[in-house]
């Protein structure tokens, strides 16, 4: 069993404080679909009030720190202080429609030494409110799901793979390249799903549920947690060019070693 760090537990308090809440606003989106006016302007207001819930926690928990947040922004803190990376919640589509798959993603990021830029991702926790599940992990220390040990998936092949990926939207995403990457990979493996989180897709990914994930035009607050959380359990995120970065988030491959070199390899030549 592992002995959770100091700084993990400040992080799953926090969420599990937001998560409380994201529950009880979610029971309220579900009563709202039926109405006129729909669930959209309440679904912002629980989106910040999440967001307020864990600004509030950690900047008492740990003084000085800086905050990147998908709804405030960029709050600098003290410059040789670390910084939290928070995503409130993480499958605002889902949340809306009253589908139960969304969660609360957190990263803090160190500063590179000797510089004013941003580092490695040292800690992470994913938490998934609708089933009370942390998936946490600690640099060098493996990533978990509560106090089990994390490992990805352990399938070579692509033909028994199950591969997660994001899709374009309305207004977001690039459509035609999508697609080429698509046709690319969907005839090689055993299924393609998209469930509308990234976070959670990279720690299911993390947790061997998925075996593969591909998307592009993420942020750093949808990437940054799961990022730690794959390289911990043994996993491999690069860009589409095969460049490790501390937050893939642009363009994101993730994978075990051998299935991450084929999806690599299939992705890149699809793009050609």
């Amino acid at each position: 069993m592992a002995a959770v760090p100091a700084i993990v537990r400040v992080m799953e308090k926090a969420a599990r404080k937001a998560g409380g809440r994201l529950r009880r606003d979610f029971g309220e989106v579900e009563h709202l679909q039926v109405s006129r006016k729909g669930p959209a302007d309440f679904v912002s207001k629980a989106d910040r009030a999440a967001e307020r819930i864990l600004w509030d926690e950690l900047k008492v928990a740990r003084p000085g720190w800086g905050f990147l947040m998908e709804e405030a922004g960029e709050l600098e803190g003290d410059d040789d202080k670390p910084r939290f990376i928070i995503d409130p919640l993480d499958g605002t589509s889902n949340f809306l429609h009253g589908i139960p798959h969304f969660a609360i993603s957190i990263a803090v990021q160190e500063r590179k030494l000797g510089s004013d830029d941003w580092g490695d991702v040292t800690a992470a926790v994913v938490y998934q409110p609708i089933t009370d599940e942390t998936f946490w992990a600690e640099k060098t220390r493996g990533a978990w799901l509560h106090d089990g040990r994390l490992r990805v998936s352990g399938r070579r092949q692509l033909h028994e793979a199950l591969i997660a990926t994001g899709t374009p939207y309305q207004g977001h995403g690039d459509f035609a390249e999508w697609s080429r990457i698509f046709g690319a990979i969907g005839p090689e493996v055993a299924g393609i799903r998209r469930f509308g989180a990234a976070s959670l897709d990279l720690a299911w990914l993390a947790a061997g549920r998925y075996d593969g994930f591909w998307e592009s035009g993420l942020s750093p607050w949808d990437t940054a947690a799961g990022c730690l959380l794959v390289r911990e359990a043994g996993g491999f995120v690069t860009d589409y060019r095969g460049r490790s970065q501390p937050i893939c988030d642009e363009q994101v491959i993730a994978g075990n070693d051998p299935l991450h070199s084929r999806l690599h390899k299939l992705v890149a030549n699809s793009l050609k």
